[in-house]
């Protein structure tokens, strides 16, 4: 079958379409007809050698799609279903058909398209699993290194629906996004400490990073419980600065909360790009630019 992914470990060069066995499903494993994938950073930090997955290895961690067949052993779906879920290994999901971790997958409800459903579980996912993680009451203040990205967007909306005020980090044509999911945007760059002061005059509760590096360090200095400093873009910076990674649910049960908010409107996936699978390289250049707003998603199958 047809699937999109690398040769080995380096940059964009060793992108390429590859013709690959369609995967038996195991343990707590389904196989589905991928109708849409999500398109993530941790797509390219893979190919690069992050992981430690070296190739060939198919892309994609996210899809939708439909039931093909169940490994031993599954209960709860059956072949037909509509479902969208986590892929085993963070590996796989840019292919005609793929393996989805079952007990990381739920139904797909008709209201939701495909294209929307792929795009939660590594977004809407984290996000929520990082604001259980802070356990912020409500009227705290939490700031998002990076509010403008898929997962920056989905946070900003869950913490707002949560009741807390979100002072998003991100750059200045993102500023508009930030504000229409109600948070109050400052900008990267030098001074962005004081930025945020001004902006949060009562102080900063909490920080969820999405960028890492030099920009992690910086806005850690507004954080003076650094218990309550995550980022899941640089594990072991934040460990260094009193923080710590976000523990990852990756439940059947965070799928449905998350889809039965964008199924009655309360949460939006913001989906700004679809991209066939013809297009996969530019839609991971896209993400890998780091200029993308909200979520890219590939178009599989219709």
């Amino acid at each position: 079958m047809l699937a999109y992914g690398f040769r080995e470990n380096g940059g964009p060069e060793q992108q390429a379409f590859l013709d690959v066995p369609v995967p038996e499903p195991g343990r707590d494993e389904l196989l589905v007809r991928v109708r849409a994938a999500g398109v993530n950073p941790g797509d390219w930090r893979l190919r690069e050698g992050a992981y430690g997955i070296a190739g060939p290895a198919v892309l994609g961690r996210e899809v939708a799609g439909t039931v093909v067949a169940l490994g031993p052993g599954v209960t709860g779906f059956a072949a037909g279903d509509e479902v969208f879920g986590g892929c085993p290994g963070m590996v796989g999901g840019w292919a005609e058909q793929a393996l989805v971790t079952a007990s990381f997958c739920a139904h797909r409800p008709d209201a939701v398209a495909p294209e929307a459903a792929a795009a939660l579980p590594v977004a809407a996912g984290t996000a929520h699993d990082a604001l259980r993680q802070l356990g912020l009451a409500p009227g705290a203040t939490l700031l998002v290194n990076g509010a403008g990205g898929g997962v920056g967007i989905a946070v900003v909306q869950l913490a707002r629906r949560a009741g807390l005020e979100v002072i998003g980090v991100a750059g200045p044509r993102k500023h508009d996004l930030v504000r229409r999911f109600g948070g109050t945007p400052v900008a990267y760059g030098e001074g962005v400490v004081d930025r945020v002061r001004a902006a949060a005059p009562g102080g900063v509760d909490a920080a969820f990073d999405l960028a890492g590096g030099d920009a992690l360090r910086t806005i850690a200095e507004v954080v003076d419980d650094r218990s309550r400093l995550l980022s899941v873009a640089d594990r072991p910076l934040v460990a260094e600065l009193g923080g710590a990674g976000v523990d990852r649910d990756r439940s059947t049960a965070v799928l449905a909360e998350v889809v039965g908010l964008v199924e009655t409107g309360a949460l939006d996936p913001h989906v700004t790009r679809v991209h066939p699978l013809a297009e996969a390289a530019d839609a991971l250049a896209e993400v890998e630019s780091r200029h993308a707003e909200g979520k890219v998603v590939l178009a599989v199958v219709a």
